[in-house]
């Protein structure tokens, strides 16, 4: 009888947990709506954010809801893709509750540090960005592609993507994301002539997480390229340099 009673109290404890975790909008559907509303062609209508921040707010309400064991028992791809969000949706709340600003940095006053505010609700915690980015995505996961879908609110990010990131898609998503971002010529180009890939100063910031699996930065960055600009050539023929990197807000 004891026996007996510990396993339906399981199943149905079992049950209880992955009925809340099917009840989770793994699509993020309101994320996509805001976006679509809200970004264009990467540029954030921060003005709109702010008039009304009611939607944005109650993305992130559901987001806070999820709890750590629901969260563990998803796949891998639908937990990166909700920290993907969960770090956007947080930024662009942050800039829309101090907006206007010339820039993030000027968050958090003269020594301040926006990226160390705890604005970030998560597993019944107030955490920083820099948590969820540091402490979390690249501690705990090994895919560098996050650089392209991480959004500072710089114009020298990656473009914020006018859609959500979901797990069935993430793949598609992230290698989409690297082409766009390194097709932008302001942030990345090829010189051939001077055999040099000039790249975004986030492959000098996290080189270690696109070095890992053994490769070069060069290696890693030439499949993203167009091709007609890398046709025929080795990674081995290019020196790395890097371009200036724009703080100004990705403002409409």
């Amino acid at each position: 009888m004891c026996r007996l009673f510990l396993w339906l109290a399981g199943t149905l404890a079992l049950g209880w947990v992955v009925q809340a975790a099917e009840s989770v909008d793994l699509s993020h559907s309101r994320w996509t709506r805001l976006l679509a509303t809200h970004v264009k062609n990467g540029e954030v209508d921060y003005a709109a954010l702010k008039a009304a921040p009611q939607d944005l707010q109650a993305y992130l309400d559901s987001l806070a809801a999820v709890t750590r064991p629901e969260f563990d028992a998803w796949p891998e791809a639908d937990q990166i893709a909700f920290l993907l969000n969960l770090y956007n949706a947080a930024t662009l709340k942050l800039v829309a509750d101090h907006y206007p600003v010339k820039s993030i940095k000027d968050i958090g006053g003269l020594f301040g540090n926006p990226w160390k505010l705890k604005v970030v609700r998560l597993w019944d915690r107030l955490i920083t960005l820099d948590d969820v980015e540091h402490g979390t995505l690249r501690a705990d996961y090994q895919e560098p592609r996050i650089h392209f879908a991480l959004v500072c609110a710089a114009r020298s990010c990656p473009p914020l993507r006018s859609e959500a990131y979901v797990g069935q898609r993430l793949n598609a998503q992230l290698q989409d994301q690297g082409r766009i971002f390194l097709a932008d010529r302001a942030k990345n180009r090829v010189d051939p002539a001077g055999q040099t890939l000039w790249l975004s100063p986030i492959f000098k910031w996290f080189q270690e997480d696109f070095t890992a699996n053994g490769k070069t930065v060069a290696e890693f960055v030439l499949p993203f390229l167009p091709a007609a600009e890398i046709s025929g050539v080795s990674p081995k023929d290019f020196k790395v340099r890097y371009t200036d990197y724009d703080w100004s807000l990705n403002r409409r």
